[in-house]
């Protein structure tokens, strides 16, 4: 049986190809050039093929077979270095997966940004992304099924809570629904009228509670992208997030309601981990990255930013 190269050997044939010679190779595994030549030598005496061409070169270079070796050996010595950072973790108290339930409200472009910081700083740590609505985030939180949640609350939640934000919610309709022909501020009389659409919270938590629902008559939908896909095509107003619609109000395909009993509210955005856990390290650092990052996005968030009022979610 022919044997397998090492994992010495590939770092070595690695370097050697990173640096371009075997000098410059010695010098970034601290080794001496005998030791480089000697270790690619044995590697190509083993496998039985030419690596690098070195005759009437100043500088060994990678024969068509060495590169797609070159490879296979990236391939295994990352294996390695993924193998010796969660090793590294482990020892530093790092979680091996962090389960996180997000709402579907919370803007876009924060968790892209915190997800990002996450991948570079924690490259060994698994994630299992749970996005939800309403009561669903607090709900995976207290059944264990998620370590750290990202959200809002309605009703009375057994969770620890961060306040780490909040975002900007507001009234619109295409601008050809009956509401925006009106003049402004719409009376509720009128907006009772019209259908809403309103996300249903799917969980159990408020069963049979309404928030910020005025129409007589509505439409339950399960995610907000539905509701948004709808509202722009007429078929009924109702509150959605100023980030998630800045474009649509900026360019007019929706139009902002003025509702006299509604104003734009601020809706608190909260991390959220059981009361008999403390959040470990990398739990403990996406809580920063979140304040950190919504801090940002707010600060930046298009349209009116409000002062703070008493919250009237809509479900």
């Amino acid at each position: 049986m022919q044997p397998s190269p090492t994992l010495d050997q590939l770092q070595i044939l690695v370097a050697v190809a990173d640096t371009g010679s075997f000098s410059a190779a010695g010098r970034k595994l601290n080794r001496a050039q005998s030791v480089i030549s000697y270790g690619i030598a044995n590697l190509e005496a083993q496998l039985g093929l030419k690596l690098f061409e070195r005759e009437g070169m100043r500088e060994p270079q990678l024969t068509e077979i060495g590169r797609a070796m070159l490879e296979d050996a990236r391939r295994m010595v990352g294996v390695l270095q993924r193998m010796r950072s969660r090793v590294d973790g482990h020892h530093q108290g790092l979680e091996a997966e962090v389960a996180l339930a997000v709402d579907a409200t919370l803007p876009s472009p924060v968790l892209v940004r915190v997800l990002k910081a996450f991948e570079a700083q924690f490259p060994t740590v698994m994630l299992r992304l749970h996005i939800g609505t309403l009561g669903l985030i607090p709900d995976l939180v207290v059944s264990g099924q998620a370590d750290l949640g990202i959200g809002g609350l309605l009703g009375e939640v057994d969770v620890h809570l961060v306040r780490i934000g909040f975002m900007s919610i507001v009234l619109a309709a295409a601008p050809s629904h009956p509401l925006a022909q009106l003049p402004k501020p719409v009376a509720l009389e009128d907006a009772r009228e019209h259908t809403q659409l309103v996300v249903t919270d799917q969980s159990e938590r408020t069963k049979g509670r309404d928030f910020g629902v005025f129409a007589y008559r509505t439409w339950r939908l399960t995610d907000v992208r539905t509701k948004h896909t709808l509202m722009r095509e007429g078929l009924g107003w109702g509150g959605l997030p100023r980030w998630l619609i800045s474009d649509d109000l900026a360019s007019g395909r929706l139009v902002e309601l003025d509702l006299e009993p509604f104003r734009e509210v601020r809706s608190s955005l909260y991390a959220m981990y059981r009361t008999d856990r403390s959040p470990k390290p990398v739990a403990a650092w996406l809580i920063d990255q979140f304040k950190r990052q919504l801090g940002c996005f707010n600060e930046f968030e298009p349209g009116k930013v409000p002062e703070e009022q008493p919250e009237i979610p809509e479900a």
